[in-house]
């Protein structure tokens, strides 16, 4: 296995998803656009790709970014949904940096010619059961 193949295989999100202090007290966004996603469709095994857009609003903590691409990466051997990666992408950054605001969008390239968005929004994140 190569290097990098070697890091995106072993992964591990306690250790390797390094966040650090938010140096700024005031309001600004953070904006991450990650146009190479991939993960394995767990019905049929096929690849899906899907441009992944992580907003957010630091409060204490900000994620550092290769940290960001080696999880992107991560779910490129995995069996998982649409929402369940978009789902897993947003609690992951819900739970280690705390944001005062969070956006996550999957946009999934076309395939079956079914093109799936999937979008978490805490703004619009107001559920009622």
């Amino acid at each position: 296995m190569k290097y990098g193949e070697q890091i995106v295989e072993n992964f591990d999100i306690e250790k390797d998803f390094e966040i650090w202090p938010n140096a700024h007290e005031r309001d600004y966004v953070i904006k991450v656009t990650l146009p190479e996603f991939t993960c394995l469709c767990p019905r049929s095994g096929y690849p899906d790709f899907a441009t992944i857009t992580i907003e957010y609003t630091p409060d204490k903590w900000v994620a550092e970014l290769k940290a960001i691409k080696l999880y992107i990466n991560s779910f490129r051997n995995r069996h998982i949904s649409h929402e369940n990666s978009a789902n897993e992408i947003y609690s992951l950054f819900e739970d280690k940096i705390a944001p005062r605001r969070l956006k996550v969008v999957a946009d999934f390239y076309p395939r079956g010619n079914v093109h799936t968005v999937i979008e978490i929004d805490s703004e619009k994140n107001q559920v009622s059961r």
